[in-house]
């Protein structure tokens, strides 16, 4: 996506799109990774139509993760940036960065908490083999571990009413969807497949979680109800289909991609209809979110 050429490419794709839907995607945002020859990864955000990318984070150690809070103005991310990996904040615009956890055993995959007070991460204090899931107030106090078990329990996702928090873990073998309550109780399985579960993402009206999974030969998007139940497949691709996210009015899934060679950030309709493009890179472009409300 470095070529304007290939700018004006994308865009030509995506501006049909969001006139169609009637909606103003220059005022949406999605916050992604970007992989460069001279950084193993930083955080970048760009209009919902592809345009306007712009980098945050500039550091020769690894960005990546973003999660932002619920009134769009901050964003979590992980950073190796210390020697070690912490959970972060910034701002929108990427200025006043600051460090939330100190932990040696490192600590990332931060996800906010709908009411803005709370955020869930993934820590290996245990040990680099045994990640738990943990939550702290959003100042970085308070922290605290919501499970306990063997076996690797990561990427944490909250519910939109704040109740239950959605969460991977290889305690039955293999990478599966659980969720639990915000307080760690309750703790069950959702999915059950020979292959790897990952990466959930409720959506906006807590009736549906988006997910990836390999059950097909290679990963696509799913997407089921919050029960486990009516799991159905989204993207139909030979390629690796991949970390969906939901638009603030839950009717577009952006995810990432390998379709085109590399890695990039694609967008489609809830329904898996009309899937495109939105940015092209000659490395990779991973791990796209949605801003929750639209930038004035």
């Amino acid at each position: 996506m470095k070529q304007a050429a290939a700018v004006s490419a994308a865009l030509a794709v995506v501006v049909g799109f969001a006139a169609a839907c009637g909606r103003n995607g220059d005022r949406q945002k999605i916050a992604f990774v970007r992989f460069l020859a001279s950084a193993p990864g930083d955080v970048y955000v760009m209009n919902a139509d592809g345009s306007g990318q712009r980098r945050l984070t500039r550091n020769p150690a690894w960005d990546g993760y973003p999660s932002w809070s619920p009134d769009g103005r901050t964003i979590a991310f992980d950073s190796e940036r210390r020697g070690n990996f912490g959970v972060y904040l910034m701002n929108g615009d990427g200025s006043h960065k600051r460090r939330l956890t100190q932990h040696a055993g490192g600590d990332g995959m931060p996800d906010w908490a709908p009411n803005g007070r709370s955020i869930a991460f993934t820590s290996w204090r245990r040990g680099r083999h045994h990640p738990d899931i943990y939550v702290m107030n959003a100042d970085g106090s308070g922290q605290r571990r919501l499970t306990r078990n063997p076996a690797n329990d990561v990427l944490p996702d909250w519910s939109p009413d704040g109740l239950r928090i959605a969460f991977v873990s290889k305690r039955d073998g293999n990478s599966e969807i659980y969720v639990m309550h915000a307080d760690g109780s309750g703790q069950r399985r959702l999915t059950r497949s020979s292959a790897d579960d990952a990466e959930p993402a409720w959506s906006p009206d807590g009736l549906s979680i988006a997910y990836e999974s390999g059950r097909d030969g290679n990963f696509d998007i799913y997407v089921m109800s919050p029960d486990g139940s009516e799991q159905r497949r989204l993207t139909r691709n030979p390629a690796a289909d991949a970390e969906p996210d939901w638009s603030p009015d839950g009717r577009r899934i952006v995810f990432d991609s390998n379709r085109d060679g590399n890695a990039e950030i694609y967008v489609m309709n809830a329904d898996g209809s009309r899937q495109r493009r939105l940015t092209r890179n000659s490395l990779e472009d991973d791990w796209p979110v949605w801003s929750p409300v639209e930038s004035k």
